[in-house]
């Protein structure tokens, strides 16, 4: 069975994308996709393209044209919840749109037409995933790029948020923050894409699961070297956990 593998940024997927083998080259609706093997494993590459819209296209696509078994998302976020670092990781149990606002006609952060504000990843993909990113962590034995980080890397488990905005301020982070927790939907990291991506696959009964690397804290300081920690600490990130994750389903 073929995993996509989706990334938002050419720079989170370009390790990945080297070490492809077999790798085909397509193109379709203006997006290019590549169809090989990594580690064993058949896996379609994509770039999501940035925001939901987007991500959605891209999403459909890989479900309707490649058939794929499941959707992987690799990449970066802001970091919004307690404790969660720069350099930390986070696997997404479940998404919320935190531009979606369509009271009083409905609930807020509700998408219509859906069960809950949440929108759940699978379960199970999900646990594999935490499982790859929980030996790339233990693996690397402590050893973490100081020019970013001051802590060894983290994982951390639970709601992420998506919306078509970047976050680059402390006061626009607590207001998206503040509310969504006194609803009892505390999130940890801040995104553009992921939840249209879950949205799709809920659509489609597809296994979706999702993981991202802080690359910020959503703050004033959001803009500071996030090209060079995308080369240096994320692709690298992305491309160990997709090794692992490939070979656990692989040997499934």
């Amino acid at each position: 069975m073929t995993t996509a593998i989706l990334s938002a940024l050419p720079e989170e997927q370009s390790g990945l994308l080297a070490r492809l083998e077999q790798g085909q080259r397509l193109v379709h609706a203006g997006r290019v996709f590549w169809r090989g093997n990594l580690h064993g494993h058949g896996v379609v590459l994509a770039l999501s393209g940035i925001g939901k819209v987007a991500a959605a296209t891209t999403a459909t696509l890989l479900i309707e044209r490649f058939r794929v078994a499941r959707i992987v998302f690799t990449g970066v976020a802001g970091g919004v919840g307690e404790g969660v670092s720069v350099g930390d990781i986070v696997v997404a149990q479940d998404y919320v749109q935190h531009d979606m606002d369509a009271s009083p006609l409905f609930d807020r952060w509700l998408v219509p037409g859906y069960a809950g504000v949440r929108l759940p990843c699978d379960t199970a993909l999900t646990a594999t995933l935490s499982e790859a990113v929980n030996d790339c962590l233990v693996s690397a034995n402590g050893h973490f790029d100081h020019e970013f980080m001051n802590a060894a890397p983290r994982l951390h488990l639970g709601l992420v948020a998506s919306g078509d905005r970047f976050i680059s301020s402390a006061d626009v982070a607590h207001a998206l923050r503040t509310p969504l927790a006194a609803a009892g939907h505390p999130v940890l990291a801040v995104e553009m894409e992921g939840a249209a991506v879950a949205q799709v696959c809920l659509d489609y009964r597809l296994p979706f699961a999702a993981v991202r690397t802080v690359s910020d804290r959503a703050d004033d300081s959001a803009h500071v070297d996030f090209p060079a920690f995308i080369q240096k600490v994320a692709s690298r990130y992305a491309e160990r956990i997709v090794q692992a994750l490939c070979e656990k389903l692989s040997n499934r």
